[in-house]
Parts: structure tokens; C-alpha cells; sequence
């Protein structure tokens, strides 16, 4: 039997992709150019970090979106359909500067690479209502969780003066607290026991899994990718520094799941989710991070502080203030993303020999996160309110987490 909701798709869905992709088509035609003052060797070593980037957003992401049973097309399929439409909208916003000065959207590389990383917060959001949401919502989360990334980026380089990379790799804390506050406020009565179809078997986690390995390997390019290479040895610190961050808490990781664990054995989710905590963490502070054991050392507290995020705080969230996280995105992104914050603000202040300019950076600093967990908290409770209007058809209860209320599925392979 049909879920009750499947035509909703027909018309709404259908109708909304082709409305927006219509209009990002006649604002490309009429709006955007592509710059091509750029030399031979400025493409040749864009390019491979574009593609690093695009690894990570369409395979990383969408693998790692497969680790339930009965939702992995959608997992995956749903990943790449919002990334696609939310990159084409970031491009948008983030060249209405341009538009305004030079009366053109200027489109090369480093936009796109800048547009795929915006994409990325949006995709740690969708993380936390996973399963719970209809394509229809999804798009119109990705697109409002974009616009107001972007909104936080600009008051961060304008307000504060921040630079730009220290804006974008706020993109951890502020796609996981839009997330969190999103999920909290599609809350499902009887959501304090697992869902029906909320099921993990080894399969689905073996293709999970592939997307962490592919996180894991590629994560270097994506926190160094906007690094300024003009100062010799800076974008090269920065790969050093991920890849050792990341090798740490992977250790630790594993550590950590077989302490937790009442068998002593490996947790897989437990795995998936604290393993990439330490590239997040050491993202958010790279300005700051000179060492290699400095970038160690964030790894390790990174693992820990996630491990028992996800062993403890997960459920307490959901008992305490009603808010189901299906990816565990508090675990794999706030609670690294606000270390590797403090530990941008400790490395700063260490370093700096001048007291009045170290108080005047953490004064900044701290205004910094302010701001985006302002705005990330309450875009996330907007965002939630206007997709929990009965128009939008949201699955019922038993559809939940099942790919059958949205994809055409063999019953031989359910």
C-alpha cells in the first residue's frame, strides 16, 4: 500500500524545483559572468582543491547519510539534490557584493569552493532531522540554513572585521546549533523511543563508513583550502595540522568506543561519529594553530569530548529538551566546533605580546560566537515553525525513515 503522502511530491515537490531552478537560470543569464582574468597556474591549483571540496560535500556527506536500513537513497539521493540547488543559491548571495560594485556576479573557483563550504553547514544541519523530513523540506531548509550562514559571515567581516576564513569554519557551530534547534522544533511525540524503521545493520554501515573514510581523507583540503598561501608554509601548516589532528582522534576515538562500551568491543556509529571530531575542532582554531603538537593536542581533547557527547549527551537532549539528533551532529560538530573555538582563543592570547591587543581579540573573538549562536538558534526555531505547517506534508509517524514514502524501491531489496 502506497504511504498517504507519496503524491505530495508531484505537487509540491516538482512544481518547487522547477520554480527555482528557473530563476537561479535567468539570474545566471542575465547576472553572472565568468572571470577569466585568472592565469594557467591559478587553475591548475584550484582546480584539485575544488575537487577535494566537491568529494567531500557530494560523496562524504551522502555516504555517511546511508548508515540507516531503510533510508539509504534517501540518505544519499537527498544529500546530493540540497547540495546542488544550496550551492547554486550561495553563489548567489555570496556575489551580491560583486553585483552591487561591479554590476556582475563574478564566478571562478574559489567561489565555487567558498559556495560548496556554505553547502556544508546547510548538510550538518539536515543531519540532525534526517529521516523525519520530506524532499520538499529539506530544500527549503538547505535554502534558508545557506542565506542565513552567509548573513552570519557577513556580520562577522563586517561588524567584527573576521577574517574570512576564520567566518566560514564557523560554519561547524553554526550548522549544528541550526540544526539542533530545528529538530527540537519538529519534535514527535513518542520520539523518546527509537523510531519503528530507525534501524542500523551491518551493510548500510559498511557504505556509512565509506563516506567517514572519505571525510577522514579529503578533510586536510577542506580546512586549508582557504588558507592565504602567500605567507610561505601557511597552507602547508594547515594540511600538517589536520592530518595529525584527525590521526589523534581517530586513535582516541577507538579508545573511547571500547572504554564505553558494555562488551568492550567497537561501536561503529560511535566510530562514524567522534572520529572526524578532531579535524573539526583544529578547522575552527587554524588560525591559531602553529605546532604539530598544539593540532595533537586539540585532536585528543576533540575525541574525548565528543565520545562522551555522543555515549551521554544525545540521550539527555532528547529526554530533556526534546530533540531527536539522528546523525548525532551535537557530538560530531558543536562540541568540536566550540573546542576548537576556546582553543583558538587560548593560542591567540598565548602568543600575543601585547595585552591590549589580546583582550581586544578576545573581546572580538567572543562577540564573534555570540553572534552566530544567536542567529543560528533563532533562524533554527523560524525555519522549524515554517516547516511544521501541515502544507508541506511532512511523513507520518510510520513513514519515518522508510524510502518507500519517496523512491520507486523493489520490494526485494527492502
Amino acid at each position: 500500500m502506497p504511504p498517504q503522502y507519496a503524491p505530495s511530491l508531484r505537487s509540491r515537490l516538482a512544481p518547487l524545483l522547477l520554480f527555482l531552478q528557473t530563476g537561479f537560470i535567468i539570474i545566471f543569464a542575465f547576472y553572472t559572468e565568468i572571470e577569466r582574468n585568472g592565469n594557467a597556474d591559478d587553475f591548475s591549483k584550484r582546480y584539485p582543491e575544488f575537487q577535494d571540496v566537491n568529494v567531500i560535500v557530494i560523496l562524504g556527506f551522502g555516504f555517511l547519510g546511508t548508515f540507516l536500513v531503510r533510508h539509504g537513497f534517501s540518505g544519499s539521493g537527498f544529500n546530493l539534490l540540497v547540495a546542488a540547488m544550496a550551492t547554486q543559491w550561495a553563489l548567489i548571495l555570496n556575489g551580491v557584493e560583486s553585483l552591487y560594485y561591479r554590476g556582475r556576479l563574478r564566478i571562478d573557483l574559489k567561489s565555487l569552493i567558498v559556495a560548496e563550504m556554505c553547502t556544508a553547514s546547510a548538510l550538518i544541519s539536515i543531519g540532525a532531522v534526517l529521516g523525519k523530513t520530506n524532499p520538499v523540506h529539506l530544500i527549503l531548509i538547505g535554502l534558508l540554513e545557506v542565506s542565513g550562514f552567509i548573513l552570519n559571515k557577513w556580520l562577522l567581516q563586517f561588524l567584527l572585521n573576521t577574517r574570512p576564513l576564520i567566518s566560514i569554519m564557523m560554519l561547524h557551530i553554526f550548522g549544528s546549533l541550526f540544526g539542533l534547534m530545528l529538530t527540537g522544533t519538529l519534535y514527535r511525540k513518542g520520539s523518546e523511543q527509537r523510531f519503528e524503521k530507525e534501524k542500523f545493520d551491518t551493510k548500510m554501515g559498511l557504505f556509512s563508513m565509506l563516506g567517514t573514510v572519505v571525510l577522514w581523507m579529503f578533510w586536510p583540503s577542506f580546512n586549508s583550502v582557504l588558507v592565504d598561501d602567500r605567507t610561505p608554509g601557511r597552507k602547508l601548516e594547515a594540511v600538517c595540522s589536520t592530518y595529525l589532528a584527525l590521526a589523534v582522534s581517530a586513535v582516541t576515538a577507538a579508545a573511547m568506543s571500547v572504554l564505553s562500551n558494555p562488551k568492550g568491543k567497537l561501536h561503529l556509529i560511535h566510530l562514524q561519529s567522534c572520529i572526524l571530531a578532531g579535524g573539526v575542532a583544529v578547522g575552527v582554531s587554524m588560525s591559531a594553530v602553529r605546532h604539530p603538537w598544539e593540532a595533537m593536542i586539540i585532536g585528543f581533547a576533540a575525541a574525548i569530548i565528543s565520545s562522551i557527547g555522543f555515549q551521554y549527551l544525545k540521550i539527555h537532549m532528547l529526554l530533556a529538551f526534546q530533540c531527536h539528533d539522528t546523525c548525532a551532529i551535537l557530538s560530531s560538530h558543536a562540541l568540536p566546533g566550540l573546542l576548537g573555538w576556546i582553543a583558538h582563543l587560548v593560542l591567540q592570547i598565548k602568543d600575543s605580546d601585547d595585552h591590549t591587543v589580546a583582550i581586544r581579540f578576545a573581546v572580538f573573538h567572543i562577540c564573534s560566537l555570540l553572534i552566530t549562536i544567536a542567529l543560528s538558534v533563532t533562524l533554527g526555531i523560524l525555519t522549524g515553525l515554517l516547516i511544521r505547517l501541515k502544507f508541506w506534508r511532512p511523513p507520518q509517524y510510520k513513514n519515518c525513515f522508510d524510502d518507500q514514502a519517496f523512491w520507486e524501491v523493489c520490494s526485494h531489496l527492502l
